[in-house]
């Protein structure tokens, strides 16, 4: 484990480190999986901003001896939120999707983050994906001169 890996100090709260922590960046793991019930709001100088409303998707155990549940989800848009939470990023980092959940037809945006990890938009192809609760789904990588 690349214990000094220049974002190891600034992620706090992960599942498990060895496994997480890698030479090119450090894999978040899911913690909810939620659907929009209703919509937000948006407007020009934020008297009107209003959060959408989020459902919990629940899991389900696929055998009655399992510590985890999976979310099966059908194709569509979700939201998720990871377990991990940012402490002391200095500059910024980018976050994008981990090869493994693109090549079974899921995804989210890539996008910089500065000093917390926003709910993210997630994208299901049309035949659906099952996700098991604190699976790696983004990794977290070194931006501009701090990038190894």
């Amino acid at each position: 484990m690349p214990a000094e890996h220049p974002l190891a100090d600034a992620v706090d709260n992960l599942v498990y480190e060895p496994v997480q922590v890698r030479d090119h960046g450090i894999d978040l793991t899911v913690s909810a999986v939620y659907e929009v019930a209703a919509p937000g709001r948006l407007d020009f100088g934020g008297d009107e901003l209003t959060d959408a409303d989020l459902e919990p998707v629940p899991t389900e155990l696929e055998s009655p001896h399992d510590e985890y549940g999976w979310w099966h989800l059908e194709g569509g848009q979700y939201v998720i939120q990871h377990n991990e939470f940012l402490t002391d990023l200095e500059g910024a980092a980018q976050l994008q999707p981990r090869n493994e959940l693109l090549a079974r037809g899921g995804s989210h945006p890539s996008m910089q983050v500065r000093d917390h990890l926003p709910l993210i938009p997630l994208t299901v192809a049309d035949g659906g994906l099952r996700i098991k609760e604190n699976a790696r789904v983004s990794t977290l990588v070194p931006i501009g001169a701090d990038a190894q």
